[in-house]
């Protein structure tokens, strides 16, 4: 279901056409998923249409489902337009949502630091999302269960192929050791949005306004964060979502994931969480390192070696407690 040339052309215009939109004014998103065509539907809509069948199909509806899940919950992201998958209109499923204004942190270029307060926001609106458990609502059709797996095992294949040595291997299975003692037995498994990276973070940003040379670092630059891109949304341990998460930026979104826990009991709550999600950046960091190199996406988690400089990065900058003490 790849939609080429004259037909998705076709498909566009009879989309402008239901929603009394000249077809000049739908225009290509900047900077497109890897799942889907994306285009600005004039000044206040964005469609996406699946760039293949399957899975991503599966995708699509699965972002109809739990959109209006999360903004029930206080999530900020955008709202559902329209959903159809009836093919009647243009013959493939397509998702119509309400448009966001600004640019993705990705396309910003700014930094962990730089865009402090936007990561504050998203830990808030993870926290809020979080609280969705089965118990609360239900099944929530199209959402699989990510189950995670040991990393150790992983890293003793790695070293038996070569790409570790026998050494480093004992030291890496050891920081797994202590990370472990701070996860819990049985975690309740929660909807995640499983893609909270920079480039699903849309912020309202001033920087063009305010010209060349702009203080980025003030938190009012980013006053507001939005989450887009539901299409990895699953049930998992709710630490998964700080995975895609720059580490050097998790400081600051734990902050505002935190913000509802008691003063007394927030030191034990932070190094908990801490350790949980160091264990998943360090665990997806070794699984990718062996993985071909990939030039098809745009986000700071397709190179391979990518996440393992991004924990040497934050830890060569004298993190604060508890993240020194858990390395």
């Amino acid at each position: 279901m790849d939609l080429r040339g004259d037909s998705r052309r076709d498909a566009l215009v009879a989309i402008a056409d239901r929603y009394h939109i000249a077809i000049e004014d739908i225009v290509p998103a900047p900077a497109p998923g890897a799942a889907n065509y994306v285009y600005f539907l004039g000044d206040h809509l964005v469609v996406r249409i699946p760039r293949g069948g399957g899975a991503r199909l599966a995708e699509l509806a699965k972002e109809a489902t739990v959109i209006p899940a999360a903004r029930r919950a206080g999530v900020r992201t955008p709202a559902v337009v329209t959903y159809d998958d009836s093919c009647s209109v243009v013959g493939v499923p397509y998702l119509v949502i309400e448009r966001v204004r600004g640019r993705d942190l990705g396309a910003l270029g700014v930094s962990p630091t730089e865009a402090a307060g936007a990561y504050r926001q998203v830990g808030l609106s993870l926290a809020r999302l979080h609280r969705l458990v089965r118990g609360r609502v239900g099944p929530l059709p199209g959402l699989g269960v990510d189950d995670e797996s040991d990393p150790r095992p992983t890293v003793e294949a790695l070293a038996e192929v070569g790409y570790v040595d026998v050494d480093a291997a004992r030291w890496l299975i050891g920081w797994f050791d202590r990370l472990a003692r701070w996860r819990p037995a049985d975690v309740e498994p929660v909807v995640v949005h499983g893609d909270a990276a920079p480039t699903n973070i849309v912020v309202a940003s001033d920087l063009e306004l305010l010209g060349p040379g702009a203080d980025r670092g003030v938190d009012g630059v980013f006053d507001t964060a939005t989450l887009v891109d539901w299409g990895d949304a699953a049930w998992a341990d709710p630490a998964v979502d700080f995975a895609k998460i720059p580490l050097r930026a998790v400081p600051f979104a734990l902050e505002g994931y935190l913000a509802g826990v008691g003063a007394r009991s927030r030191a034990e709550a932070l190094h908990g969480w801490a350790a949980r999600i160091l264990w998943y950046h360090l665990s997806w960091a070794l699984h990718g390192a062996p993985q071909e190199p990939r030039t098809d996406e745009r986000t700071w988690t397709a190179p391979p070696l990518s996440r393992l400089l991004e924990v040497l990065r934050f830890f060569a900058q004298s993190p604060p407690e508890p993240w020194a003490s858990l390395a």
